[in-house]
C-alpha cells in the first residue's frame, strides 16, 4: 500500500541557515493492506514530522513517499489522495471549530468529497459509521465539542476517516490525552477497523500501546530508524542498544525503577556515525556507515553490534 523510501526532512538552523538539522533522516519502511505499523521513539524523534510528510502537511528534502505505485511526494492531485490517506491528532480538540456543531464536521466531507449525495442518505451513512465506531448517533450528534469528551472527539475523527473510504490512516499520539479507560476503546475501534481493511500508521511513544495494537514496529531515533520488524520479535528478542534501553526504562511494579539511559559526557557524534552513539555503551571506532541488517526474518537491525 505506502512505501517510504530514502525519506528525509531538514531544517535551515544557525547563523544565516547555513547548517542544516534532520528531523528525518533516509527513513525507508513499508505499509502493507491491513496491517497496522507502530512507530515509536522518545520526544523529538522525528515521529509526527513523518506522519506529516505522509500526509504531505510538509514536503519533504528528498526520498519518495509511494502509495499504490504512486509517488505523492510530486503528486498534484491532493484531493483525490486524501479520499484514501487520513490523518489523526493528539489534540482532538484543536480539530473541530467550537462555534460549530459536530454535525458540520461531516457536512463538510460531503461537500468537498461527495456533493452529488443527497443529505438524507449521507445522514444514514453518518449515523451507521458513528454506531459502528461505539457511539450513539442521537447522544452525538447536535452537540458542539465541548460538550463531548476527548474520547467521543477522537472517535468521531476516526468515523470522519470511515466516511471517506479511508484505506490508510495516520494516528499520531490520538490516545496520549485521554484517560486509561478511555484509551483502550479507541484502540479496540483501531483494530476493528483494521479486520476490515483499515491500514494504519500509529504514532507512540508508549511501548505497551505499540505492543498491544501493531502487527510490525519501527523504533525510531533522531530522525533514523534504528530496529524494525515483526512487533513479537522486536519487543521479545531487542537487539539494538537503543531498543534495550526503552524496554529496560519501562517502570514496573514489583521493583524500583532504575534509570538505565546512558550519557557519555564528552562524546561527539562524527560525521557519518550512528545516532546513538554518544550514548551508547558500545560505541567505538566501528559504528560508521552502518546499514540496516536482516538478523532474522523481518526483523531488521542498524547495529554493527549485533549479536542475536
Amino acid at each position: 500500500m505506502l512505501e517510504v523510501l530514502e525519506l528525509a526532512k531538514a531544517y535551515s538552523v544557525g547563523s544565516f541557515g547555513r547548517e542544516k538539522f534532520y528531523a528525518v533522516d533516509n527513513v525507508t519502511f513499508k505499509i502493507a493492506d491491513n496491517e497496522i505499523v507502530s512507530l515509536i521513539g522518545e520526544s523529538g524523534s522525528g515521529k509526527t514530522t513523518i506522519g506529516k510528510l505522509i500526509l504531505r502537511l510538509i514536503k519533504p528534502t528528498h526520498g519518495k513517499i509511494i502509495y499504490n505505485g504512486i509517488d505523492i511526494s510530486s503528486f498534484k492531485n491532493l484531493k483525490e489522495y486524501y479520499r484514501h490517506v487520513q490523518g489523526v491528532f493528539q489534540d482532538p480538540y484543536s480539530s473541530y471549530n467550537p462555534i460549530f456543531k459536530i454535525d458540520r464536521v461531516f457536512e463538510m466531507v460531503r461537500e468537498e468529497f461527495y456533493p452529488k449525495i443527497e443529505p438524507s442518505e449521507w445522514r444514514e451513512r453518518i449515523e451507521q459509521v458513528i454506531s459502528y465506531i461505539g457511539l450513539n448517533p442521537k447522544e452525538i450528534l447536535g452537540k458542539f465539542p465541548h460538550q463531548l469528551s476527548g474520547g467521543q472527539l477522537q472517535r468521531l475523527l476516526i468515523s470522519r476517516a470511515l466516511l471517506m473510504e479511508t484505506k490508510l490512516l495516520v494516528a499520531d499520539e490520538i490516545i496520549s490525552m485521554l484517560d486509561a479507560s478511555t484509551r483502550i476503546d479507541v484502540l479496540n475501534t483501531l483494530i476493528r477497523l483494521k479486520e476490515k481493511g483499515l491500514s494504519v500508521l500509529f504514532i507512540t511513544h508508549d511501548l505497551s500501546l505499540g505492543y498491544y495494537t501493531s502487527d510490525k514496529t519501527i523504533i525510531l531515533y533522531r530522525g533514523a530508524i534504528m530496529e524494525h520488524g515483526d512487533t513479537e520479535k522486536i519487543f521479545n528478542n531487542p537487539l539494538h542498544p537503543y531498543t534495550k534501553m526503552l524496554l529496560e526504562s519501562v517502570p514496573t511494579t514489583h521493583k524500583k525503577w532504575e534509570r538505565s539511559a546512558v550519557n557519555l559526557e564528552g562524546r561527539t557524534i562524527p560525521p557519518g556515525f550512528c545516532k546513538f552513539y554518544d550514548r551508547c555503551p558500545l560505541g567505538d571506532k566501528h559504528c560508521v556507515n552502518v546499514q540496516m541488517i536482516e538478523v532474522e526474518n523481518d526483523h531488521y537491525v542498524a547495529c554493527v553490534k549485533v549479536e542475536n
